[in-house]
């Protein structure tokens, strides 16, 4: 009796390990598409996404003969700021709503290095469609590729509704504290 009990636990057990690992199935829609999951940022995931994006973009520069991108905490500290203003203002831009200018909140967080620019997005993408869609486009392609960054500061800000409001800030550890034209 009791090897026979011992048997069933131990089969149940199995059979509960493989419906857990099991994927679920994707949801298709009416148009045979799948149906959009929002993606979700818990505070546990945050160093791992701040570590994907500044990946990503280091993957881009490396593709292009560029040396890495070094995480700088003001720089963070900055990015998340105005990702934060910018969800606030509903609208992405590089002014913040007290009218400050990268260069100016940079300063603020305290960095004491030059802007080369500031990357951003209002999206529900995750951070490796929205690296993608920056370098397709020839203004954020060229801030990323810009050979005098050395830093970045990758922050962002998720609405109740899923919506992320990502912003990055390039710096260049030296020199003072002036944007490049963009």
């Amino acid at each position: 009796m009791f090897r026979l009990t011992a048997l069933l636990m131990v089969s149940t057990m199995t059979l509960a390990a493989c419906d857990a690992t099991a994927p679920t199935p994707m949801r298709m829609g009416a148009d045979g598409r799948p149906v959009p999951v929002v993606y979700r940022i818990t505070p546990s995931d945050a160093p791992r996404v701040r570590q994907r994006m500044q990946d990503g973009l280091n993957t881009m520069r490396a593709q292009n003969g560029l040396p890495p991108l070094q995480a700088n905490a003001q720089l963070a500290s900055a990015a998340a700021t105005h990702a934060q203003d910018m969800s606030f203002q509903s609208r992405p831009w590089h002014w913040g709503s007290d009218g400050s200018s990268p260069m100016v909140r940079v300063q603020r967080a305290g960095y004491s290095g030059s802007v080369v620019g500031e990357l951003i997005s209002e999206t529900f993408e995750t951070e490796f469609e929205t690296v993608n869609a920056w370098m397709t486009e020839p203004e954020t392609r060229q801030v990323i590729l810009d050979r005098r960054a050395t830093e970045l500061g990758v922050g962002w800000h998720q609405d109740d509704n899923g919506k992320l409001w990502w912003t990055v800030v390039l710096g260049e550890s030296s020199g003072n504290l002036q944007m490049a034209a963009r």
